[in-house]
């Protein structure tokens, strides 16, 4: 294996579906991936394509949306590198349910849907942390439904922003989330507007809850918005 080839497996055993295999098992795999760069702000996959194959991402950050008829645009969760998406039209045969786009400069690798099913097929701890995953997506969905369904525009700006912080946290109860979404994004996240946003972010500012510098956004106290959220969630949590 020359040092390149070996670069590229580190860089896939990184992603944590694969934390069960091999390096050996993960090398033969790797051998059938098809790796592509793709810059900021382009396709990688559109909605309703019939492509079914199943992608990593290696390098970089993504953006899964959609958008609705009447033109806005919905965001439906950003993706970093370590992460993979696509194993639903692989798995069902439909055709994709939103369209994927690069949100920074990212390397992507893919796999052939057969190929994604054999794995599963073959290997025990890759099978199990495919099904983690999609129990995974359930319980989000489920969440986010809720939210949507109960909460007001404020508090559904709460939970989302909970949600970064406690998959950036750097101590038990602070957060770093950087890059931070755009007020724009975070708008899309949450269906609402960009000044609903901004209101919102403000009170929080003045609270000490968060603070901001540029697109570095650090929870000051996890514990008090995690109260916050769980308060107007009622029995959900």
């Amino acid at each position: 294996m020359n040092l390149l080839d070996q670069s590229f497996l580190t860089i896939f055993s990184n992603i944590k579906e694969f934390h069960g295999l091999s390096s050996v098992d993960l090398g033969i795999i790797t051998q059938s991936f098809h790796k592509q760069h793709y810059a900021a702000g382009e396709e990688i996959v559109r909605y309703h394509d019939d492509n079914s194959s199943v992608f990593f991402v290696l390098q970089g950050a993504v953006q899964i949306k959609y958008y609705a008829l009447s033109g806005d645009e919905v965001i439906l969760r950003d993706l970093p590198a370590g992460e993979m998406f696509g194993e639903l039209t692989a798995i069902d045969g439909l055709p994709r349910s939103a369209t994927v786009v690069a949100k920074t400069d990212s390397l992507v690798a893919s796999i052939p849907d057969k190929a994604f099913l054999q794995l599963i097929h073959t290997n025990p701890a890759f099978c199990t942390a495919i099904l983690k995953r999609l129990a995974g997506q359930v319980r989000r969905l489920t969440e986010r439904v809720y939210d949507f369904s109960s909460l007001d525009v404020r508090d559904r700006i709460h939970a989302e922003l909970l949600r970064l912080a406690r998959e950036n946290m750097v101590s038990p109860n602070t957060a770093l989330i950087s890059p931070a979404p755009t007020h724009s994004d975070l708008a899309c996240l949450v269906s609402t507007t960009r000044e609903e946003v901004s209101r919102a972010m403000k009170e929080l500012k003045r609270d000490n809850l968060i603070m901001c510098n540029g697109r570095n956004w650090q929870v000051l106290d996890v514990a008090k918005l995690t109260r916050m959220v769980n308060e107007v969630r009622g029995s959900l949590e």
